[in-house]
């Protein structure tokens, strides 16, 4: 398996990371998504989650994924660019933590964030670890531009059909600044 279709699985799996770790269910209230996108010809459909719980679990491990491998990037890449951008993802994504866990505060039926990182996500980190300078520079950005675009698909699918309204308020709000994220992590050189 080559590095590209390991990281493009990993981003499909971010989205989905720990769903079904508290709620066993999980996999029977997720909705198939973007099943036409392709990602440099392999096609990469996203399980968006529909129960809040779901969303929580994942958005939560996106989030920790997000500042783990930034904070990788703050000491092994090269490129200034990269490590502002890993500086700014380590803020953002600390704050969209907060964000979740005051939003699921107080919930009824309750919902307790879990951000286990996946399989998937944790070699992902640990294939990063090895890598120094411009090589860790290309496969952070691959990484980011990935874990975003799966990000993005699934706030938008929760927010169009999740089953908790201050959950799809919360992931509504929170696609200005993913698509912002998104088209940063495009933009590194």
């Amino acid at each position: 398996m080559t590095n590209k279709v390991l990281i493009l699985s990993s981003a499909a799996a971010l989205a989905l990371a720990a769903c079904g770790q508290k709620d066993e269910g999980a996999n029977a209230d997720v909705n198939l998504a973007a099943e036409n996108t392709t990602y440099d010809n392999a096609v990469a459909p996203a399980a968006v989650p529909t129960t809040a719980q779901g969303f929580a679990n994942a958005a939560a491990a996106s989030d920790r994924f997000e500042i783990e491998s930034s904070k990788l990037a703050a000491s092994s890449a090269q490129s200034a660019a990269v490590k502002s951008f890993a500086t700014k993802m380590i803020s953002a994504h600390t704050a969209s933590t907060a964000k979740l866990k005051s939003t699921v505060a107080g919930m009824s039926p309750p919902v307790t964030i879990d951000d286990t990182l996946s399989a998937d996500q944790q070699q992902q980190l640990d294939s990063l670890k090895a890598l120094h300078g411009a090589d860790f520079d290309s496969a952070y950005k691959t990484a980011q531009v990935d874990a975003h675009q799966a990000a993005l698909d699934a706030l938008n699918g929760y927010a169009a059909s999740g089953d908790n309204a201050q959950l799809k308020t919360l992931a509504s709000g929170m696609v200005p600044t993913v698509t912002a994220h998104l088209n940063m992590a495009k933009g590194l050189k």
